[in-house]
């Protein structure tokens, strides 16, 4: 079985990382490359970057954060937010970035997916999925969660990696900057319909539910942001607390 990865997310907008609840009243957190750098010490297995700035200037700030990361972390990180072609997604790539995850320009045109899995591979390629639940099932939202789309969170997972998704990046709008746990339901439904890598995101507040992640659903890793941002859980303990509870966890230094 291969080792379950704890993966530190970071918001950032206009170079700095925010956090809120279910995408809104954002509050600053601090220096992404600090933040990043402090999660890489304490034996985090990767780092997510979304960029939800709202400007023309994205595409420069971005590639240029991207190299900032590069230069600094030892583990993998991946960049999201606003990456609405393969040229851009190849020139955060190239900046130094491992992968790049897509979401609301995948929506619109499913084949962005695998144009970018084309020149990078397909473990590069992320789609980001943010989903609500709506009546008996998940619908896809998109601009932040602003826009609901119609699509069934499930069935567009599994078109997604038809198009070329290597991984799936799945957050739970409801669950958000709660810390009321993982949704459990929708993470479980998606990592069953594919074949791919799926990261849980929204709902991280403690230990336990990155426990009960790993028991009751078939998620490879599980992301937190304000739980580990506010410095009440360290990834390092978190990790150690996992493999106490027979859950495997890659090793790190501080995670030993």
């Amino acid at each position: 079985m291969l080792a379950k990865r704890v993966i530190s997310c970071l918001d950032v907008r206009d170079g700095r990382v925010v956090k809120g609840t279910r995408f809104v009243d954002l509050r600053d957190a601090g220096d992404p490359v600090a933040l990043a750098s402090r999660y890489d010490r304490e034996g985090a297995d990767e780092v997510v970057f979304l960029d939800i700035t709202a400007t023309a200037e994205r595409r420069r700030t971005v590639i240029a954060l991207a190299r900032r990361v590069a230069r600094t972390l030892s583990i993998p990180f991946c960049v999201g937010g606003g990456i609405g072609s393969a040229d851009l997604a190849t020139a955060i790539l190239r900046a130094g970035a491992d992968k790049v995850a897509v979401n609301t320009a995948a929506v619109r045109r499913p084949a962005l997916l695998g144009e970018i899995a084309a020149r990078a591979g397909s473990q590069a390629a992320v789609l980001a999925i943010d989903a609500r639940r709506r009546d008996r099932g998940y619908e896809v939202v998109v601009e932040g969660g602003r826009i609901a789309t119609g699509l069934d969170a499930i069935a567009w997972a599994k078109e997604g990696v038809a198009a070329g998704a290597g991984e799936i990046l799945l957050t739970s709008i409801d669950r958000d900057g709660t810390r009321d746990g993982f949704d459990l339901e929708l993470t479980a439904r998606v990592a069953e319909a594919v074949r791919v890598p799926v990261i849980a995101s929204g709902g991280a507040g403690r230990v336990g539910d990155f426990v009960e992640l790993f028991a009751r659903t078939g998620s490879d890793a599980g992301l937190g942001a304000s739980i580990f941002h506010s410095g009440e859980v360290l990834v390092s303990d978190l990790k150690r607390e996992l493999a106490a509870r027979g859950v495997r966890v890659r090793p790190s230094t501080e995670a030993a």
